[in-house]
This record gives C-alpha cells, sequence and structure tokens, in this order.
C-alpha cells in the first residue's frame, strides 16, 4: 500500500530552503502530494506574491520528489485532501507547529524544520531596495549627503 505525503505551500520565489523541506517530506513516504497557493487564495491570507500561481505550480510540478501538484484554494481543503488523496502523513514547517494539528485523526502530523538564512519573507525585503519608493529614499539621502559634503569643500 502507498504511503502519501502531504503538504502546501506558496513557493513565491522559489529557493533551496523549499526544495529541502520538499525532498524531506518525500522521505516520509511513497507519494508526495504539493497543494501550491492560488493567488486568490494568498490574497485571502493576505499575501502578495511575486510569481504567478501558474509558474509556481510548473516549477514545483518539475521537481523529482513532487509526484502530484494540486491547487490549494482554502484552509478547509486539507482535510478534504487528505480523504480525497488516502494520505498517510501531513507535513508542514515548523513554524507552523501546532497550527494543524486538528488533523492528527486523520494522519500523521509532522512539522520539519526549515532551511536556516533563507525565507521568501527575507528575500521579498531585500528585493525592497528595488521598488520605486525606496530608490526615491535612496536618492534623498544621497542628495542630503551631498549637501553636507558640500559644505566641508
Amino acid at each position: 500500500m502507498k504511503r502519501v505525503v502531504l503538504t502546501y505551500g506558496t513557493f513565491d520565489l522559489f529557493h533551496v530552503g523549499h526544495l529541502n523541506i520538499l525532498n524531506r517530506l518525500k522521505q516520509y513516504g511513497d507519494y508526495l502530494v504539493v497543494g501550491v497557493s492560488t493567488d486568490s487564495f494568498n490574497e485571502k491570507k493576505g499575501k502578495k506574491t511575486i510569481i504567478p500561481f501558474h509558474d509556481r505550480a510548473e516549477i514545483v510540478r518539475g521537481l523529482k520528489c513532487a509526484d502530484l501538484v494540486i491547487p490549494e484554494e482554502s484552509w478547509e481543503q486539507k482535510k478534504i485532501d487528505i480523504e480525497k488523496y488516502n494520505v498517510s502523513v501531513f507535513g508542514m514547517g515548523h513554524d507552523w507547529e501546532g497550527r494543524f494539528d486538528e488533523l492528527k485523526p486523520y494522519c500523521e502530523v509532522v512539522y520539519l524544520p526549515r532551511t536556516d538564512g533563507i525565507s521568501s519573507t527575507d528575500l521579498k525585503k531585500a528585493l525592497k531596495v528595488l521598488d520605486n519608493k525606496h530608490i526615491a529614499e535612496l536618492k534623498k539621502a544621497l542628495d542630503l549627503i551631498s549637501s553636507i559634503v558640500e559644505k566641508f569643500e
């Protein structure tokens, strides 16, 4: 009998941390189902993605560890998918610890450590220096520094 593992994520700005957790989850079973959050579900969660859903799903679909990629469209979907795919293990990153314990009557629930030093949130923060607002702020700061330097010349 196949041991099915289920997880979900946004997988925006796909990085090695995503790959690591998916590979580790695959070790819990024979078949990994990955739910990728749709753009509309991310909006409901208050998240803005950079990469559109279709592209994020295609990236995950291209991984050796992912056997099936499905859209994640709601919080309630998890219990439905556990039954639909006969899931043995539900897994998420440790930052979700305890948030899905209500699924324990239906399958094993595991929370795995994330890869240190990398997250999509951190990448987005680093990229903010490239947006127009921050470029304007940098220009103002440089203008101020220039005016101070001119006073000492």
